[in-house]
C-alpha cells in the first residue's frame, strides 16, 4: 500500500477532505502543516515532527498556507528541494510556482496568445496612473492573493493618484487590469490530470464588482460552451498541474481568462455540481504512481 501525505492546512475543509480520501484508499492518514517542515541541508533530508519525509512514497500539495503571500514561493522551495532529492510530489512545486504569482501566470498566458483583460504591469506609478485613465475603471491586484483579497477598484479622476499611492505602499509592483463589463458571473473550469472535469459559475451578489463567495457570491451549476472548454484547456495545459481551475469571464467582446489556480478548493464543485473531487484526485495520483 502506498504511503502518501497531504501538505495542507490542519482544520482547512479541502485539506481535511483530501487527507480523508487518502486514508480511504491507502489505509493511512497524514496531514502535514508546511510550517512544521524543516530541511537539513547538511544531510540532504527533510523532516516533519522528526519523521523523514523521504520515507513517503509521495506528497500531495493541497495548501501551503491560509492566505496567499510572497513567502509561499519560499515554502514551495522546501518541497522543490525534496523533489530534486527524489521525492514524488503532486503537483510539482516548480509548476505550482509559475501560477502562484499573478504576474508570472498572466505573462505565460499572454505569451501563449490567450485572451486576458487589458492589463499593465509596472513599477512606475505614472505609467499605472496613465493605464487607469485609459481604462476608465481598473482593478489594482496584488501579485499574491485569492478570492479578490487586497484588490482595489480605482476610477479615473482626481482620486486615482492617491488610491494608487496607498496601494503601492504595500505592493511595489503595480498590476493594473481593466474592470470588465460582464453578466455578473464568471466561470471556474476544473481539470484533473489535464482532462476537463466540470464547471461552476460564481454569481456575484448585488452591488459588488467581484463574484467571490467572500463578497456574497454563490456557486451555481453551469454547462459551458465547447469554445470555453477548449480555451480553458489550452490555458491549464501551459502549467501541467494535476488539479487546477481556470477562471474565465464572458463579455460582449468574447471570453477572457483571469487566471489559472495553484491551489483550487473542493467546496465549489461539491456545492454546485455535487461532485466529490478528493477521491478522484487520489485515484488519479495512485494511477500516475503506477504509470497508468
Amino acid at each position: 500500500m502506498r504511503k502518501i501525505a497531504v501538505i495542507g492546512v490542519p482544520g482547512g475543509w479541502s485539506s481535511e477532505q483530501l487527507a480523508d480520501a487518502v486514508a480511504a484508499q491507502t489505509g493511512e492518514r497524514c496531514l502535514i502543516d508546511p510550517r512544521e517542515v524543516v530541511l537539513d541541508l547538511a544531510r540532504g533530508q527533510g523532516f516533519w515532527r522528526g519523521q523523514d519525509l523521504q520515507q513517503f512514497d509521495a506528497l500531495i500539495i493541497k495548501k501551503i498556507g491560509v492566505t496567499y503571500a510572497a513567502d509561499f514561493l519560499d515554502r514551495l522551495e522546501l518541497f522543490h528541494y525534496l523533489e530534486q532529492k527524489g521525492l514524488t510530489i503532486f503537483s510539482r512545486p516548480s509548476k505550482l510556482a509559475r501560477v502562484l504569482n499573478r504576474f508570472s501566470c498572466s505573462a505565460q498566458l499572454s505569451l501563449a496568445g490567450l485572451p486576458l483583460p487589458p492589463t499593465r504591469v509596472t513599477l512606475d506609478p505614472a505609467e499605472a496612473l496613465a493605464a487607469i485613465e485609459q481604462f476608465g475603471k481598473a482593478i489594482l491586484k496584488p501579485l499574491y492573493s485569492t478570492k479578490a483579497r487586497g484588490m482595489v477598484v480605482v476610477e479615473a479622476g482626481p482620486d486615482a493618484a492617491a488610491a494608487l499611492q496607498r496601494f503601492q505602499a504595500q505592493h511595489r509592483v503595480l498590476y493594473v487590469q481593466q474592470l470588465l463589463r460582464h453578466p455578473g458571473r464568471d466561470l471556474g473550469l476544473w481539470f484533473l490530470g489535464g482532462e476537463y472535469l466540470a464547471t461552476y459559475a460564481r454569481v456575484g451578489a448585488e452591488n459588488t464588482w467581484n463574484t467571490t463567495v467572500c463578497s456574497g457570491g454563490s456557486y451555481q451549476p453551469h454547462t459551458p460552451s465547447q469554445q470555453i472548454i477548449d480555451l480553458a484547456r489550452r490555458a491549464q495545459a501551459l502549467f501541467g498541474l494535476d488539479f487546477t481551475c481556470v477562471d474565465v469571464v464572458e463579455t460582449a467582446d468574447g471570453p477572457y481568462i483571469f487566471e489559472v489556480s495553484a491551489f483550487g478548493g473542493f467546496r465549489g464543485l461539491q456545492v454546485a455540481e455535487q461532485l466529490d473531487v478528493a477521491p478522484l484526485l487520489v485515484s488519479h495520483i495512485l494511477r500516475s504512481m503506477e504509470g497508468g
